[in-house]
């Protein structure tokens, strides 16, 4: 099928030829000619790369532009005079809606990056319809001129949900007479916190309006906001619901929580051409990777909330350059991100939302090329990676770290091919080259290659030479190992162990009174420590749920600065206990060495009391009931006494 077979008309096919698009993807041709021909809603779930900008941009273009012509033809028939005609002609692209400046329709988008870059596509599928005016709106920038714009005329509004409803309140934007509302990356939008901006802004427009909603996966607030807001929508699937990107490869490697920056370096080493986004947890883990790369040599940068949007953008446009090779960034930052030609995505441990992967992986293998998105995970985060598997329907390459003789190798051909590709312009260094070879003269040619080939290949050799090991993981022993204890479920020995974990060596494990009731699950425990705790930001290792509480662990070296950073902390006016997690009695640990709990606290409270109130008589008592409990009476054990009548 072509772009011609779709129904368009001339002006978007010669601005569709220019730009050098040759046949229409997949979601193009089943959404153009569904909107071409019909007012009805629509959801289209589609990955991101696939073309969804052109494919509700074009008709909706298409759309405009005949009421336009209908509109300015019917002003022309009623004037004669050439002058009155060019008036009517202004009135008309004004009036599109029948009132002054009112727009005709409004995209919404995630974030400022794809806001400026879905209105740049519309501006070029329009560029031979001049009398459409096309604006960006969003946060960060002066507000001012984005309301002279739209009081002078605009037909579509590309807005970010809060700038929008800025301009709402303000009286500026007036969405009363919108025929058609896009919610582009809707499930990005909804991740983001933009469910209530999204209801007020639904709510503002036209019952008759047409509600068009593009998203990569289809969540319950997808389906929410379809349900309340759509009205027989047709749904257009490419591929399956929340499946990955079809030209994304998946691999991950395994390895020790402590290992996870050197394995980093050794697949950035490994691929000398890679264009890549980096993705992590924390906006401090963000900058923490993007100083270590810097600072041992790497072309990167960091992308996060704590920028300032002139440094975000200043970042961005070097990315986009390829001044950047590597961009490290949260997912937050990089949400909307459309860069042409990355070749990897790099996770550095999984999300906590399987949606997050899937847009993260989706910013590769885009417009049909090759793509690699590579976790780098520790054992705990196996689990994940099934669940990923289950949900994109797709399986993951367990992948082995190059080893340092096989990165080098790499890198060696990289500076060889560099060599070779370098074109020699002899006119221009003419006058330099008897001074050079005079120089260079007592050198052979074995010598000088030696010497080319060390200075642009030294980094790489010395740092392998004597690279420190990384130990990998094996997954299918730690998938065994989890079968067995699944095995155990149905004992009380087994759920003991379930319940009851000893720490990963070199780690301690922290007790905490927040858990589900309180909204915290692993997201919030780890912003929560390392919002806390002062300097680098700490590697977290298990972490267990449950409904009032938590367990997790960090490194035995930075279990007091945890402790120190959580002291004092108050949630909604609850002083919040932290403390270091008792070892489990599995680990022979015996009941003298734990520390005591309140049943036993409140029995020596009790005992010591009663001791003053008797004298020795009752001390003696004591002693005497210790004897008995080694002949099986027990009568001062502290369960015993709870049981029985003797409390005071």
């Amino acid at each position: 099928m072509s772009f011609e077979d779709l129904g368009l008309s001339a002006p978007l096919l010669q601005a569709i030829t220019e730009l050098g698009f040759v046949s229409p993807m997949p979601v193009q041709e089943a959404v153009i000619p569904h909107q071409l021909t019909s007012e009805q809603d629509l959801v289209a779930l589609a990955q991101t790369g696939t073309g969804k900008t052109a494919a509700y941009g074009l008709p909706l273009l298409e759309k405009l532009a005949n009421e336009l012509n209908l509109r300015i033809t019917a002003e022309d028939s009623m004037s004669t005079d050439m002058e009155s005609k060019d008036t009517n002609k202004q009135g008309a692209e004004k009036n599109v809606n029948g009132g002054s400046a009112l727009p005709y329709a409004i995209i919404l988008s995630p974030t400022r990056e794809l806001c400026i870059q879905i209105a740049d596509d519309l501006e070029g599928f329009s560029k031979h319809l001049p009398e459409v005016r096309i604006l960006p709106v969003y946060g960060g920038t002066n507000i001012e001129p984005q309301i002279r714009a739209l009081r002078h005329g605009i037909h579509i509004i590309v807005a970010t949900p809060g700038r929008l409803i800025d301009l709402m309140h303000r009286g500026a934007a007036r969405l009363d007479r919108v025929r058609t509302v896009i919610l582009d990356e809707a499930d990005e939008m909804l991740s983001m916190g933009f469910s209530e901006s999204i209801d007020a802004i639904l709510e503002g427009v036209p019952a008759t309006h047409t509600t068009l909603l593009f998203s990569a996966t289809m969540s319950k607030e997808i389906e929410r906001i379809a349900k309340n807001y759509l009205h027989d929508a047709r749904e257009i699937v490419v591929g399956s619901r929340n499946e990955g990107a079809e030209h994304v490869n998946h691999i991950y490697y395994m390895v020790r929580a402590s290992d996870k920056y050197l394995a980093l370096k050794r697949v950035v080493d490994y691929y000398p051409k890679i264009y890549a986004i980096i993705f992590c947890r924390t906006r401090l883990e963000t900058q923490e990777i993007a100083d270590k790369l810097i600072q041992d040599g790497y072309n990167a940068d960091a992308l996060h909330g704590d920028l300032s949007q002139q440094q975000r953008d200043l970042t961005m446009q070097r990315f986009r350059q390829h001044r950047v090779q590597l961009l490290v960034a949260t997912d937050v930052a990089a949400r909307g991100l459309d860069v042409d030609d990355l070749t990897h995505v790099i996770n550095y441990g999984m999300p906590e939302d399987i949606e997050n992967y899937t847009h993260r992986s989706g910013r590769t293998g885009r417009a049909g090329k090759k793509g690699t998105s590579i976790c780098i995970v520790h054992q705990r985060e196996r689990g994940r990676i099934r669940d990923v598997e289950h949900t994109i329907k797709k399986d993951f390459v367990h992948g082995i770290l190059p080893s340092p003789k096989e990165i080098c190798s790499k890198q060696l051909w990289k500076v060889i091919d560099d060599i070779e590709r370098v074109e020699v312009d002899e006119d221009e260094i003419a006058d330099f080259l008897p001074e050079v070879r005079r120089k260079l003269e007592w050198l052979d040619k074995d010598d000088l290659l030696k010497r080319v080939v060390s200075r642009e290949f030294s980094r790489f050799l010395r740092y392998y030479a004597s690279a420190p090991e990384i130990e990998e993981v094996d997954p299918n022993a730690k998938e065994k190992k989890s079968k067995d204890a699944e095995g155990r479920k149905g004992t009380r020995k087994g759920r003991r162990a379930e319940g009851d974990h000893a720490p990963e060596e070199g780690y301690a494990r922290i007790f905490i009174t927040l858990g589900k009731v309180d909204g915290f699950y692993a997201r919030e425990i780890i912003g929560l420590v390392n919002n806390r705790c002062q300097g680098p930001k700490i590697e977290m290792g298990r972490i267990d749920l449950r409904p009032t509480f938590s367990f997790f662990e960090v490194p035995e070296e930075e279990a007091d600065r945890v402790l120190k950073g959580l002291k004092g902390f108050t949630y909604k006016g609850r002083r919040i206990g932290v403390d270091i997690a008792e070892t489990p009695a599995s680990e022979k640990e015996t009941t003298q060495q734990r520390p005591k709990n309140r049943a036993q606290r409140r029995f020596e409270k009790a005992q010591e009391k009663a001791g003053k109130k008797g004298g020795g008589r009752r001390k003696e008592s004591a002693n005497s009931s210790k004897g008995d409990a080694g002949r099986g009476k027990k009568k001062d054990d502290w369960r015993q006494f709870f049981k029985s009548d003797d409390r005071t």
